[in-house]
């Protein structure tokens, strides 16, 4: 779907620069010489990169039928959602002004490039590819530079591999990632060592290495890794910036025929002060009040700033809001950090949405006197405001057949399946849940 949608865009781009040209180019002759760049509109690139990319320079030849494919050129990257350009000429010498429009690139990832770093890699892309900032868009002809950059690379050093790339979730935020992957050689993971004495030390990490150790050594799998297990003990310990550099490591390739290439993997981590809880203060709550809320989080000004009993807390004031029926809640802490005095102040932003109310509940999959059973048991009244902690726990108890629902009926299903239907103009929800 996003290879038409693009597509389109760019026909809808072509469209629009030879527009601009040709009103502008009316009264200036077939061909002339460059004589300045220019580019406006972009907040990530400067006029030397996209001047670079356009391949155009002071004293180049050019015509109207050139600049229209360079245009095109342009759109078709994915890094710009809009391209126009105009020109002006004098004396058979024109300036040319391109205006930009950025589009969303997301950050790359080199899952398995083991040989490289990742600063060698990104050389290696922005030689061929001067736009290329460590991001890449969704979808458009950049992809296809950095694709050859990599395959250029791999081959430079001998080895065969095809290189392939896809979007995916970002282990370490709700966001995604753009992941380049070879299919050629492979390496297990040997070991796993950290530069700092926290980790180094804690034998929890000790007992979770087997996450990575005896694996095929994945950049994606690593830094899944540094987010669920390494990270959470740097939080709890109130250092809120830890931070991890790019995994080094040294290999060890396979060199008879039963052998096997190794990586000892060594994580970076730049642990950051340590932190105290000055106070929390909250926003755009109206149903319930700041008192309330604080008391839900337990870390209190003077106390450590435990990254994991803060994030608990703002994930008890959202299942507060569901249990009075704001489904949509949002909690979003903004940290406000004071180095000189060791202190982090949380000015926490509340959007409550509407409060939804209990519609209608939709069963199927069970036997008419189970479905009949289930709906005597259920406690949520149409109308009555809806409690999504009643919810999950009546969900948790129907994921097997149970007595304290069912009695001694026999009921047998082997998986449940549920879906909330919201109406946004009445505010009521209906509960659907399928049985099989």
């Amino acid at each position: 779907m996003r290879v038409h949608r693009f597509a389109l865009i760019s026909v809808c781009f072509s469209c629009v620069v030879f527009a601009a040209c040709h009103l502008a180019a009316q009264s200036v002759p077939p061909s002339f010489v460059v004589a300045e760049v220019h580019a406006s509109g972009s907040h990530r690139y400067s006029d030397v990169q996209i001047a670079a990319t356009a391949g155009l320079k002071p004293g180049d030849p050019v015509d109207r039928d050139e600049l229209q494919e360079i245009a095109d050129r342009l759109a078709r990257l994915g890094v710009f959602s809009t391209v126009n350009f105009r020109f002006t000429a004098k004396n058979n010498r024109a300036t040319i002004s391109f205006e930009l429009e950025d589009a969303m690139v997301v950050p790359v990832m080199f899952e398995n490039f083991p040989w490289f770093s990742d600063q060698a890699l990104s050389d290696e892309i922005r030689r061929a590819a001067p736009l290329f900032d460590g991001g890449a868009p969704q979808g458009g002809s950049l992809l296809q530079q950095i694709t050859a950059a990599l395959s250029a690379k791999l081959a430079s050093r001998g080895i065969k591999a095809n290189v392939e790339h896809a979007l995916v979730a970002q282990p370490s935020s709700d966001g995604e990632i753009m992941q380049f992957r070879q299919d050629g050689p492979s390496f297990t993971v040997s070991s796993v060592q950290f530069n700092d004495w926290m980790a180094q030390n804690s034998g929890k990490l000790h007992d979770r290495v087997s996450d990575l150790v005896g694996k095929r050594f994945s950049r994606f799998a690593i830094e899944v890794f540094e987010n669920e297990q390494v990270r959470p003990i740097y939080l709890s310990a109130g250092q809120l910036r830890v931070k991890f550099g790019a995994p080094i490591l040294q290999l060890s390739e396979a060199s008879g025929e039963n052998a096997s290439s190794t990586v000892i993997v060594q994580i970076p981590i730049q642990p950051g002060p340590v932190f105290n809880i000055s106070g929390v203060t909250w926003t755009g709550n109206m149903a319930i009040d700041a008192a309330a809320l604080s008391r839900l989080v337990t870390v209190k000004a003077g106390d450590l700033a435990d990254g994991m009993r803060l994030a608990a807390g703002w994930q008890q004031v959202e299942l507060e809001y569901g249990h009075r029926g704001y489904l949509d809640a949002k909690v979003s802490p903004v940290p406000q950090f004071d180095d000189a005095n060791g202190t982090v102040a949380y000015n926490v932003k509340i959007m409550e949405g509407p409060q939804y109310r209990m519609g209608e509940l939709v069963i199927t999959g069970l036997s008419v006197d189970a479905a009949r059973t289930l709906r005597n048991a259920w406690r949520l009244a149409p109308g009555q405001i809806f409690d999504k902690t009643y919810l999950d726990s009546m969900l948790a108890k129907l994921e097997k057949p149970t007595v304290a629902i069912f009695g001694e009926m026999p009921v047998h299903y082997e998986k449940m399946g549920n879906w909330l239907r919201p109406n946004p103009e009445n505010h009521v929800i209906d509960v659907l849940i399928d049985f099989q």
